[in-house]
């Protein structure tokens, strides 16, 4: 683990991503849980900061252990209050991106997604296995006309995303973001939200809720979209696997999410 700068005093909160970061691939690690646990007995408020739908952190929370945390979920398009069962935050893509989204995903073979309410619309041309799908999760061979504006968007596939990216250029800067990341096989997927919607907006949000301020978070991540995090937390983390451009904006370098970092760092530095 390498530091730019010591451990801040009066750090009260963790804010931990998923993908890349906690988990590897879908699994969390016997002592990146441990640590997690052991660190919100201590007293740490922990906040789930993911880009996939609330559901799975919800999972991952009970997986460890967790009081209720508050989560950020959709790369913070929306924060979720697991106590009382309701958002806190809800951000939607604008209805004429999402129309020009659907069209060129039908239109070219991809996989895509979109987070609407309780599912999320899962795009690819074959359907998969049910061991893929879940109640949240269902498969369409194209997305359905729009009803439901979705939080966030994801693409996989270089063509298509190479259009997304265009269409963005083209008129859809000033309200969309577009972030590179990587999914949980490894892949390079370009996640979309709205522009009120992304993690530092989200873990403000988060704060409020808790009654603290975004200077006494540790901040944990991977990617792209963990930089807006990153920025305003007390402390940062970035995973030994993160790209150089999200290592330059943390504070600290803990080891890959393979090598169980979030741990690493928590052991060595916090507890």
């Amino acid at each position: 683990m390498s530091n730019k700068m010591p451990a801040s005093t009066g750090l009260k909160a963790l804010a931990i991503d998923l993908d890349g970061t906690l988990l590897v691939g879908e699994d969390l690690s016997p002592r990146n849980r441990d640590a997690v646990k052991r660190a919100s007995q201590a007293g740490y408020h922990v906040i789930i900061a993911t880009a996939r739908w609330r559901q799975l952190a919800e999972r991952i929370a009970r997986e460890i252990g967790l009081e209720n945390p508050p989560i950020i979920a959709c790369s913070g398009a929306q924060v979720y209050c697991m106590r009382e069962a309701r958002d806190i935050y809800d951000a939607r893509l604008p209805a004429d991106f999402v129309e020009a989204f659907y069209e060129i995903c039908n239109a070219n073979r991809c996989i895509a997604t979109a987070s609407v309410d309780a599912h999320t619309w899962f795009k690819i041309d074959q359907k998969p296995s049910a061991e893929y799908l879940s109640d949240e999760l269902h498969w369409v061979e194209a997305f359905p006309p729009v009803d439901q504006l979705p939080r966030i968007a994801t693409v996989q596939g270089s063509g298509t995303i190479e259009l997304v990216k265009a269409m963005h250029s083209q008129g859809f800067d000033e309200t969309v973001n577009i972030f590179n990341s990587i999914g949980p096989t490894g892949r390079n997927v370009v996640t979309i939200t709205a522009k009120n919607a992304d993690k530092g907006i989200a873990l403000t949000r988060a704060c409020d809720y808790l009654n603290i301020q975004t200077s006494a978070v540790v901040a944990f991540g991977d990617a792209e979209n963990d930089i807006a995090m990153f920025r305003l937390a007390g402390q940062s983390v970035a995973m030994g696997q993160a790209e150089d451009a999200v290592k330059a904006e943390a504070d600290v370098v803990t080891l890959p999410n393979t090598e169980d970092g979030v741990a690493d760092f928590i052991e060595s530095v916090l507890l």
